[in-house]
């Protein structure tokens, strides 16, 4: 479509258009800013997001304006926004309201899971163990995010499932994430294999207890860098 001298690309078409940029957008740099494409605390600028999103100033405003409502981002008033840090109290608080939640959807995996949840998550569980050795680590956290995925889904429980999303826990592992530690914790596997065995024998008090001591152990592990309490 060729646009008029002076158009708006985000309007052009009508509301539905727009909206539907809009959404795509705030998506996109939502994204973005999970996979650790923006280190934390970085410095976010209309003018830098207009040119890599493809979208205008307003479009950019709105989708900045949700993601600082949603607790991806902070803004002050005629000031750039910036990606999102936690203190370390904030950030022990995420990761242990992240346990309560986490085990009550392991539960409900454990009543709800189908054989191609299973079978997916044993996949999962089969290629973590090639990714124990050095320089590992990377691939390791995307299947183990993919692993917490496949729980979530097996659990069929929305209102949990938004909840435990609304965390922000990528955002506190990018933070505070030992990024010179180059392989995985030597017993996250057998912790994530704990959860699936509980799961495959349908008994939803052990899924819900293997997950909280695989979430306990996580935040306890050496490779998350917390200052404060190493003091």
């Amino acid at each position: 479509m060729v646009l008029a001298a002076g158009a708006d690309p985000d309007t052009e078409g009508g509301l539905d258009a727009g909206g539907n940029r809009t959404l795509q957008a705030y998506h996109d740099l939502r994204a973005l800013i999970l996979s650790g494409h923006y280190e934390p605390g970085s410095r976010l600028t209309e003018s830098g997001l207009t040119t890599q999103l493809q979208v205008s100033r307003g479009t950019i405003r709105s989708v900045l304006a949700r993601l600082a409502q949603e607790g991806y981002v902070t803004t002050e008033a005629n000031r750039s926004a910036r990606t999102r840090t936690f203190s370390v109290d904030e950030a022990i608080e995420i990761m242990e309201t992240r346990a309560v939640l986490e085990s009550e959807l392991a539960a409900k995996a454990a009543e709800r899971a189908t054989e191609a949840d299973i079978a997916a998550m044993t996949e999962t569980c089969k290629r973590m163990w090639d990714l124990q050795v050095p320089g590992g680590r990377e691939e390791y956290w995307n299947l183990n995010r993919t692993f917490h995925e496949q729980v979530k889904q097996a659990a069929r429980q929305a209102t949990l499932t938004r909840f435990v999303d609304s965390l922000l826990y990528p955002l506190v592992m990018q933070q505070y994430r030992d990024g010179d530690r180059a392989d995985p914790r030597a017993d996250s596997v057998r912790e994530h294999e704990a959860i699936l065995a509980a799961i495959v024998t349908h008994n939803p008090e052990s899924a819900a207890a293997a997950m909280r001591h695989h979430l306990s152990s996580a935040r306890r592990a050496p490779q998350l860098n917390f200052p404060a309490l190493n003091a």
